[in-house]
């Protein structure tokens, strides 16, 4: 089991599609951050600052990355990358838990 040491989580939560995806963040000592959330199967899109890992660490969805026009399946165990200041798209298919870090 993956664990991270000698972090703080902030409390709040990050809720988005009326609760469908929720996560936590995650500050390490470094100045590094992740959140911990999981996704609601549904469709969703999502735009980002900064580039982005998104491991998947149980579940199955689709993603659609900037860029492309096509679908990629992803699952438990699994990863993509994500470009800075793009948007990307998911079809969640089962209920997935994710980690997402901050490049």
């Amino acid at each position: 089991m993956k664990q991270f040491e000698n972090v703080t989580v902030l409390v709040e939560g990050n809720s988005y599609f009326d609760g469908a995806v929720t996560s936590r963040t995650v500050l390490f000592a470094d100045g590094s951050r992740k959140t911990l959330g999981f996704m609601l199967p549904g469709e969703y899109e999502f735009g980002t600052e900064a580039a982005e890992l998104m491991e998947i660490t149980s579940g199955e969805l689709d993603v659609k990355l900037p860029g492309s026009d096509a679908w990629q399946s992803v699952k438990g165990g699994e990863s993509f990358n994500v470009p800075a200041n793009s948007k990307f798209q998911v079809n969640v298919k089962s209920v997935t838990d994710y980690c997402c870090s901050y490049l």
